[in-house]
């Protein structure tokens, strides 16, 4: 066999694998609704979750770390680039990321650079997934929907246009606008689209947090999600995202050394 036909023979098992591991969790979807411990509903109320005050009392400390980070805007991955998967849904330069945490995988680096936030995230109990979501002027994520039903998911609004009406998310048939400062939680099992219409940024701190759900049900919805952070999707996506996190530190270092020298 050679190189290629290799490459072509594992990319056709990784397909197999992933597509298997889709429709198992499909399948087992009504047995997590049923035993949600939150509900079933599209979105969530986030007074019921104690952690959503902590975030909201801190979203300016969160926008000052990200404002940081958007001095590299241009240089920040797609999300294509880091979870090549999401090549059906988005192709373009319009959906920037910059990953704090992704399926329990903690960026050192860019963690580093928001050590704030770090904190405040790392204090959510069944935080799995964290990173900034940036929207640029025009974009649209088609409709959707997410992998697996037992993970919620989480928005803080950190820079939000001023026409809210043309910047907004649907989940089913429910449609919410963003607000600086304050949280957006649903289920994105549902499907769902988004869209920035407007000449300005949107950015949000996006976090997917493990549904609660009755024991001993939670052992088995643990139990699928470590096996999904331990799938070939999610592997990649690690590798991926170790490559830009060297590319930006490379970027910022340049950028410091400048810096310096210029002040000299």
């Amino acid at each position: 066999m050679t190189q290629l036909e290799s490459n072509s023979f594992q990319a056709k098992i990784r397909k197999i694998i992933i597509n298997f591991g889709r429709t198992l969790l499909w399948q087992l979807e009504k047995l997590i609704g049923d035993r949600s411990l939150i509900g079933n509903s599209v979105f969530f109320d986030p007074d019921r979750f104690n952690w959503v005050k902590d975030l909201e009392a801190n979203w300016q400390i969160i926008r000052f770390e990200l404002e940081n980070i958007l001095k590299y805007k241009d240089n920040l991955p797609n999300f294509q680039d880091i979870s090549t998967d999401q090549k059906s849904i988005t192709r373009d330069n319009l959906w920037k990321t910059y990953f704090l945490y992704g399926y329990g995988i903690k960026a050192e680096g860019n963690c580093q650079r928001c050590p704030e936030t770090t904190k405040l995230i790392e204090n959510i109990p069944g935080m799995k997934t964290a990173f900034f979501s940036i929207l640029l002027p025009g974009k649209h994520i088609p409709e959707h929907r997410g992998p697996y039903k037992g993970i919620i998911r989480y928005h803080l609004g950190l820079i939000v246009p001023e026409e809210k009406e043309n910047c907004q998310i649907r989940v089913a048939d429910e449609t919410r606008s963003w607000q600086e400062g304050k949280s957006l939680i649903f289920d994105d099992s549902f499907p769902h689209e988004a869209w920035n219409n407007t000449n300005s940024i949107r950015v949000v701190l996006f976090l997917d947090i493990v549904r609660p759900i009755a024991f001993p049900f939670s052992i088995l919805n643990n139990l699928l999600i470590e096996l999904i952070a331990r799938s070939p999707f999610v592997k990649d996506a690690n590798v991926n995202q170790q490559r830009w996190e060297k590319s930006l530190d490379d970027l910022i270092s340049r950028g410091d050394r400048e810096t310096i020298d210029k002040h000299k």
